[in-house]
């Protein structure tokens, strides 16, 4: 709640705001402040230049050298016969190629049974390879199913089983390993445009595609699936007449990996020695750091960890698991990056008896590490049983679709409850400084420009935090309503490219700007009038737990003066 001002009858402060408006200041040479508060305006228009321009380079990296992140290529299954039904790898070409037939109205498909079909599908295509640089591999299914009187796709929830198997090799002379096999069910979603007649038999249903396996790894070259769809009395019963299976293999591009890995290993030295020399400048200082100080320290070490560049490494292992550490690298920045402006906001907001502890933002901090730990066991019971089971999807079964729905839908209700808590701290902080600006015209004309320069650059910090937020909703929705290119004379802009490695040089930079601004400064104060003398004087704390919490040298100057005391 935002405080307010307590003022006599006639609406000037009260000796409680007076005593409180002395206990704001400390002797200039007392305390050298952060670089934000001694930094002439000049330099911050300088780097604020600078931020801009290294923010455009990213964006334009992204646009104009990366191509785009994702490719999606379409397999048809060939339909390969297995009479046998021996478990054995059945490929659709090359030398060993299976014993096929191009449709189920041949005759040779009127001898068979639907359980000695195999679907075959190798990827990638003839003369081409797959790479290590794409990183990961998804398979979605798309089904052509046509619509016939007696063998209709039933009403209501039908379930699709799937036998399937994965195997790969290095050379188009080996022969295929196994690596994955598991039965699957998926729900089949299909509706039929045109009346269920026999005038209309032949025609095609349209079905939903089925999410089928997601690889966190590429490195082998070639990949060998083999789809079986068993049929007995209660198994694939009511699924239609099934002509053809397409896999649309989802990877990303190799020239966007490099791209990528690239930006992480410009920035993961430079916010690494940047987050070093802060702490360094914080552990010169003569009192321990203060909140603030530590959570900045800890936003620099999370954009640290999300800026490891792990992906150099899988390119010569086989890990499974980058995925599931690229989220829990993005989960702890993100995290990080909520706490750091709830407290931000509080430690410019609270009184001395409040601030400077962690346990006064216990619910807004809760929240998030609420939020974060519903994402992550959802992340772990999905992509974390995809390193021993790519086909496994935590979508496939009723249970676990609602179990997810309900995961997702809680820890998107915690960070709404978070940013209306958030938007209320700020809405007070700007209040705040009104209040304490009015203080401003009782000082020496010297001391009074340095603090309006103060409080300037706080609410500057702000809306910088505001436009990133702001920045990124727009990145965002630019990404979603655009076909993925913009047309610029001759000139194409990858929209979606641009809009991943524009998002994540802003992060960087917005914490490069943090560790900057808010390292402790090597200037002191040199105010010498008469007047400022007097003001400068040092008064004691208020309170023993002022001085127990913010140590005998006091927190920053800034820090300070943007706070309200218990008295107010």
């Amino acid at each position: 709640m935002c405080g307010s001002r307590r003022t006599g009858s006639s609406g000037a402060p009260g000796r409680s705001g007076t005593r409180a408006g002395k206990s704001l200041f400390l002797k200039s040479s007392e305390m050298s402040g952060a670089i934000i508060e001694n930094m002439s305006t000049k330099k911050l228009v300088v780097l604020v230049l600078f931020i801009l321009v290294l923010q455009v380079v990213s964006i334009m990296v992204g646009a104009l050298i990366a191509p785009s992140p994702t490719s999606a290529v379409s397999y048809l299954a060939t339909k390969c016969i297995n009479r046998q039904r021996a478990r054995r790898w059945l490929a659709p070409w090359g030398p060993n190629r299976c014993q096929q037939i191009h449709s189920f109205d041949e005759p040779l498909a009127k001898t068979l049974d639907a359980n000695d079909i195999v679907f075959a599908v190798h990827v990638p295509l003839p003369h081409a390879q797959m790479s290590p640089w794409f990183q990961y591999m998804l398979a979605v299914l798309q089904l052509d199913i046509a619509f016939t009187m007696i063998n209709p796709v039933e009403d209501g929830d039908v379930v699709i089983t799937i036998d399937a198997g994965l195997a790969y090799r290095d050379d188009l002379t080996s022969e295929w390993s196994a690596k994955f096999h598991s039965v699957e069910r998926r729900p089949l979603r299909c509706t039929l445009a045109v009346a269920k007649t026999y005038e209309n038999e032949g025609r095609f249903y349209h079905c939903d595609p089925i999410p089928f396996m997601e690889l966190g790894s590429v490195a082998h070259k070639y990949f060998l699936f083999n789809l079986r769809l068993p049929v007995n009395d209660t198994v694939n019963v009511g699924i239609g007449e099934i002509k053809d299976i397409h896999i649309v293999g989802i990877h990303q591009n190799g020239g966007f990996t490099k791209v990528w890995i690239s930006m992480k290993t410009v920035f993961s030295p430079w916010i690494l020695v940047a987050t070093a020399w802060y702490w360094r400048r914080i552990g010169l200082m003569a009192r321990p750091p203060v909140l603030l100080e530590k959570v900045i320290f800890a936003l620099g070490v999370a954009m640290t960890i999300l800026n490891v560049p792990a992906e150099w490494l899988s390119l010569g292992f086989e890990w499974t698991w980058i995925l599931l550490l690229e989220d829990a690298q993005q989960g702890v920045f993100y995290s990080t990056l909520f706490c750091f402006w709830v407290i931000f906001c509080g430690e410019h907001l609270m009184d001395q008896s409040r601030r400077n502890r962690l346990s006064a933002y216990w619910w807004q901090v809760g929240l998030v590490m609420f939020g974060s730990a519903l994402l992550l066991v959802y992340d772990l019971s999905d992509r974390g049983v995809h390193l021993t089971n790519p086909f496994y999807s935590v979508w496939a079964s009723e249970r676990g679709m609602k179990l997810a729905i309900t995961v997702i839908v809680v820890a998107g209700l915690s960070v709404c409850l978070y940013f209306l808590a958030l938007c209320g701290m700020v809405r007070c902080v700007f209040r705040n400084i009104g209040g304490k600006m009015q203080q401003l015209p009782a000082m020496p004309k010297a001391r009074r420009l340095r603090y309006k320069g103060i409080i300037f650059r706080f609410k500057f910090l702000m809306l910088v935090t505001l436009t990133c937020a702001a920045m990124t909703v727009i990145f965002f929705i630019l990404n979603q309503v655009s076909d993925g290119h913009w047309h610029w004379g001759s000139y194409t802009f990858e929209v979606h490219s641009a809009f991943l490695t524009g998002i994540y040089g802003m992060w960087n930079l917005y914490v490069f700007t943090i560790l900057f601004l808010y390292a402790p400064s090597h200037k002191h104060g040199t105010e010498k009038s008469g007047d400022s003398q007097q003001t400068d004087v040092l008064e004691k704390p208020e309170s023993q737990a002022a001085e127990q919490t913010c140590g005998p040298r006091g927190p920053t100057e800034a820090y300070r003066i943007t706070g309200k005391v218990a008295e107010e």
